[in-house]
């Protein structure tokens, strides 16, 4: 016999029905949402200490804000559930437009984000886009910790079987194909714990080393550590999807490969363009 812990939280706050209306306060949602709001008080902290104005801040916010929810709604659907749009192409407008979310993949939203980023610094070339990715992705690896944190409390993205003491039992799981239920890796809280000590390592290199770092070294580091502690933590995790069970490595771990050279990238240039000057 070994221990576990039994993991049997509603993902439900609070249901408020008005009349024929039910509106479900989730876990999920608050810790996303609160993931933001903090996130952006955090810019608003290292812009003042740069002397960056606040406005710059809520232009920022909205253009990341719109990014993470198109690009990882769509990047759901385009990595777990492509199948689904090509059967039924107005799925387009649905996943964009219409509540509920039925699926976030963190990898869109990172594209999204460097997208929305270089937008950005379209409109502010005096802000460089290495320099905003820098202070950006420090409140970003916060909201990784709350969205993990979310996925908990909603009883998802758990790892495989375990025997160690702090396995997890999910007594809310509804997939027949993962019964009888049994300890499960709590996957969603290594990922919250490390994504939480990306956050401070990367808040105080900011804090301390700003002055002297080149402009991509907190963020291609980051994008290192981040995604890959990701490739590997996918494989204590159940896949998400049916097609994934037949390939070496999974879509989590496949879309992590890109961001992971292109940490190296940035590294590998900053130091290039560093020896230049030097000699």
């Amino acid at each position: 016999m070994y221990s576990f812990i039994e993991w049997n939280i509603s993902p439900e706050i609070y249901t408020l029905t008005v009349g024929d209306l039910t509106l479900p306060l989730a876990w999920y949602g608050l810790l996303f949402t609160s993931g933001f709001i903090l996130g952006q008080q955090i810019l608003f902290y290292i812009f003042k200490k740069e002397q960056k104005p606040a406005t710059d801040v809520q232009s920022l916010t909205i253009y990341i804000s719109i990014a993470t929810i198109i690009g990882a709604r769509l990047g759901h659907f385009l990595f777990y559930e492509w199948p689904l749009l090509l059967s039924n192409p107005t799925e387009w407008l649905l996943v964009l437009l219409i509540p509920p979310f039925r699926g976030l993949a963190s990898h869109g939203a990172t594209l999204a984000i460097i997208v929305a980023i270089y937008l950005y610094t379209k409109k502010k070339p005096e802000q460089p886009f290495l320099w905003v990715m820098d202070r950006l992705i420090i409140p970003v690896t916060l909201g990784c910790t709350f969205i993990r944190i979310g996925n908990l409390f909603n009883s998802e993205i758990y790892g495989t079987p375990t025997t160690l003491p702090w396995g997890f039992v999910f007594i809310r799981e509804t997939d027949p194909s993962l019964l009888p239920l049994v300890p499960r890796h709590p996957t969603q809280i290594y990922e919250a714990l490390f994504y939480l000590s990306l956050f401070a390592g990367t808040f105080l290199l900011w804090r301390y080393k700003r002055h002297v770092l080149p402009y991509g070294f907190i963020s291609g580091l980051t994008l290192i550590l981040l995604f890959g502690f990701r490739f590997f933590i996918e494989f204590l995790k159940n896949n998400q999807t049916d097609f994934e069970n037949n390939q070496v490595l999974n879509m989590g771990q496949i879309l992590s490969i890109p961001a992971i050279i292109m940490g190296i990238v940035i590294l590998f240039l900053i130091n290039r363009h560093k020896s230049s000057i030097s000699t």
